[in-house]
């Protein structure tokens, strides 16, 4: 079986039922916080990616965002955020995805992302590059901070790392930056970085599904990501993340610390 078309297909799936349900009325609930949203759409779209991916492997782990999955023995852990950008679709703002990816143990081996409005189709398999719609992408090649557009996003959360989150864009403003962008989506945000539409992106306690197919797709594309401090982030676990083209990495680093 070929892994990356059968993440296409899941990704498609997903992103079918995301439209349907788009210029409709449906149920939102919410989770942790009063601002963490959950729709039909994002239920519906998990049941769909992972029915599909079972349908081929169904020993393999499961790392998802809205269910707990049994643990097995496999090697393989598919890594899935059914819909990213959940309170962008709630407010019928046309920016939201689903991304999976697929670990082989300690090693991220593929990552897929489809954008159903634009229809946009990311992905990258380890050491083969990265693509959208089947043309090769690559970071940009800005090399300072100056002029560099940044993009970053908000935790739930509404206390000390909101506070932190908007210092830092002050701090990236007075450095002379072209600007900041907020777009609600970690994983297009990452794919945005990956194809050269912005030099960086930073954000607090991401989950791991936020981040692991972009992750590889940014790597894939020339970029590179770390935590705060510059060190390699376990994709299995949340993590504060600051992601670019890798020649301004250490420019905000400096500025988050």
């Amino acid at each position: 079986m070929n892994y990356i078309n059968l993440a296409f297909r899941a990704a498609r799936a997903a992103g079918e039922i995301q439209l349907k349900y788009f210029n409709s009325e449906f149920k939102i609930e919410t989770k942790s916080t009063a601002f963490d949203l959950v729709t039909v759409a994002d239920l519906e779209s998990e049941a769909a990616i992972i029915e599909i991916i079972k349908s081929e492997f169904p020993d393999h782990n499961f790392l998802a965002e809205e269910k707990k999955y049994p643990e097995t023995d496999s090697d393989y852990t598919w890594i899935i955020d059914p819909l990213d950008g959940t309170n962008n679709f709630a407010c019928k703002l046309p920016i939201f995805c689903s991304s999976i990816a697929l670990a082989y143990k300690s090693d991220l081996v593929l990552g897929v992302i489809y954008d159903p409005t634009r229809d946009e189709l990311f992905y990258a398999e380890k050491g083969k590059g990265a693509f959208l719609n089947g043309k090769a992408i690559n970071v940009s090649g800005q090399k300072t901070l100056k002029n560099s557009l940044l993009i970053t996003g908000f935790y739930y959360d509404r206390g000390q790392d909101m506070k932190d989150t908007l210092a830092n864009i002050e701090t990236f403003f007075e450095a002379g930056i072209l600007g900041v962008r907020r777009l609600g989506s970690a994983a297009l945000d990452l794919c945005f970085v990956a194809c050269g539409r912005a030099s960086g992106f930073w954000e607090f306690r991401l989950s791991p599904w936020d981040y692991a197919a972009g992750k590889l797709i940014l790597e894939e594309a020339g970029g590179f990501l770390t935590d705060k401090r510059g060190l390699p982030v376990d994709f299995y676990q949340p993590s504060y993340i600051v992601a670019s083209n890798g020649l301004i990495q250490d420019d905000i680093l400096k500025k988050l610390r």
